[in-house]
């Protein structure tokens, strides 16, 4: 018997099966809650995996991870609260297509495109692992640094509204990330003498209070009405997918791509694909000003560079033991407890168990068109639920989620701090998603400026020596200018036009 048909046999087995499809049901169900991300859920399945096979372990990982990804568009979209911080990156624009009538619309495109994005990163993960990892081992702190300027410089420009206050949306991201002994130095910032600040702001019970809990305020002092009367849906979620295929298909694709190599760099993950591949559709797009007012094109784009992401994430994760994420993090430890060792030998000592893996990324995408589906129908009727039942019941399950964090009151306080700021966010036209992008990324870039100053003793012309970090910085630098340039072009011709 070949590899592949002891890859197959290994999957499709009833036992694996049956782990996969409950791993699914599992994944949709914590994706739906805000506040419940996908790392907490991989840490929550840990413990049961010591109990199975190696192949059936990892596939309720697998099948988890790609179903949370995808399943914090519900509520994104429903509510405008996203379940995971990747639905952030354009929980404004699935939302409005829900406030006009569009749910069906725009939940069909976050769950198709999200299928076909994971199975084109699993195909990538099948076929070129290796290459991609040691491109990915090129990327130093040089690298990161431009990287992660280019993701928070996407945040300014993609934001509704003018780009001054998407950047002040993302300093107040960045200040908060300075909060506690996160930093290079390890020296305590803004905690005013408080320990639990020490430890910095978590990022889950500030996105809560952020998105959620600022819209159960929002909903008392206005006394919102149900969004029964905007649901008005007409149709299968299915329906208008083929039509979106045929429209933007370079946006499927290439969104899938960026997903994919965003995915395969350490530490990037699907929050920065989804803001990065978001910011490239609006950029290149023919109806650019239609972005933030309900339009499905960005929706198609980002959606696939979600789950490409988680599936480009396992590439670094199995080829050299190095994770791409949070969540292959994990991974890494479950596979040494089962033997499969993560390393270019993985291949050659157990290649059968490494193909059933890759094998299971497609199961999982596969198996995701169905249960989204009844997830959404499942989930339609919330809009239907009167506000004042519907917002008790969400800030229940925000306190819950914000508490499991690290099952302390403090992560609670954290929230509700957070939904003060974010309604006040909101009732000035600040958006809100660029602060939560500043407070992923803000780590990460100081981490990485303050290491390439130490290695380049100081000089500033060091970020630029490295071939690939001087493609991101001139690619980042041609991002800020270029508003300007267009700006400065347009007047130009302005001028000429008014010339006798």
């Amino acid at each position: 018997m070949g590899i592949l048909e002891q890859s197959f046999a290994l999957v499709f087995e009833p036992y694996t099966l049956l782990v996969i499809l409950l791993a699914a049901c599992f994944g949709m169900f914590v994706g739906c809650i805000p506040g419940l991300s996908a790392t907490m859920a991989t840490a929550l399945l840990v413990p049961i995996t010591f109990f199975m096979e190696p192949v059936p372990a990892i596939a309720v990982i697998v099948t988890a991870t790609a179903m949370i990804i995808f399943a914090g568009d519900i509520p994104a979209a429903l509510l405008r609260m996203p379940g995971t911080p990747a639905s952030a990156a354009y929980v404004e624009e699935t939302f409005r297509m829900t406030k006009s009538g569009r749910a069906d619309d725009a939940l069909g495109a976050a769950l198709v495109f999200s299928a076909i994005g994971g199975i084109f990163g699993s195909l990538v993960l099948m076929s070129v692992a290796p290459t991609l990892a040691d491109i990915a081992l090129r990327f130093s702190s040089d690298e990161y640094f431009w990287l992660v300027l280019l993701g928070l410089s996407c945040a300014v420009f993609v934001s509704p509204g003018s780009p001054a206050k998407g950047f002040i949306s993302l300093l107040i991201g960045l200040f908060v990330a300075t909060i506690g002994m996160g930093n290079p130095a390890g020296v305590p910032r803004f905690t005013f003498g408080n320990v639990e600040l020490m430890g910095g702001i978590s990022l889950i019970p500030a996105m809560v209070g952020l998105f959620a809990v600022s819209e159960v305020l929002r909903s008392v002092v206005t006394k919102a009405p149900s969004l029964e009367t905007a649901q008005n849906v007409r149709g299968g979620i299915f329906r208008t997918q083929w039509h979106n295929l045929n429209v933007y298909p370079v946006q499927a694709v290439r969104g899938s791509v960026v997903g994919t190599l965003i995915g395969a760099l350490p530490g990037a993950g699907a929050d920065i694909a989804a803001w990065i591949s978001y910011a490239i559709s609006k950029r290149f797009s023919k109806n650019r000003e239609k972005f933030g007012t309900g339009h499905v094109e960005g929706v198609v784009e980002a959606g696939a560079a979600n789950n490409s992401a988680v599936s480009g994430a396992w590439i670094p994760a199995l080829v050299f033991g190095i994770p791409g994420d949070s969540i292959t993090a994990i991974v890494i430890g479950v596979l040494y407890v089962k033997g499969l060792n993560p390393g270019p030998t993985i291949f050659i000592n157990d290649p059968a168990s490494v193909y059933a893996i890759f094998i299971t990324f497609i199961v999982a995408n596969l198996i995701m068109l169905p249960l989204g589906w009844l997830a959404i129908r499942c989930a339609k009727p919330l809009l239907s639920v009167p506000r004042n039942v519907l917002m008790p019941t969400i800030l229940i399950f925000c306190i819950v989620g914000a508490f499991a964090i690290n099952n302390t009151v403090f992560g609670v306080s954290i929230m509700l701090v957070f939904g003060i700021l974010g309604f006040w966010m909101e009732e000035n036209d600040i958006p809100v998603a660029p602060a939560i992008l500043g407070l992923v990324l803000g780590p990460m870039l100081e981490q990485n400026f303050i290491s390439t100053m130490i290695k380049h003793d100081g000089q500033i012309l060091g970020f630029f020596e490295r071939p690939i970090a001087a493609g991101l910085g001139v690619v980042t630098i041609i991002v800020w200018f270029f508003p300007l340039i267009l700006m400065a072009l347009s007047r130009a011709r302005g001028d000429e036009s008014r010339a006798p």
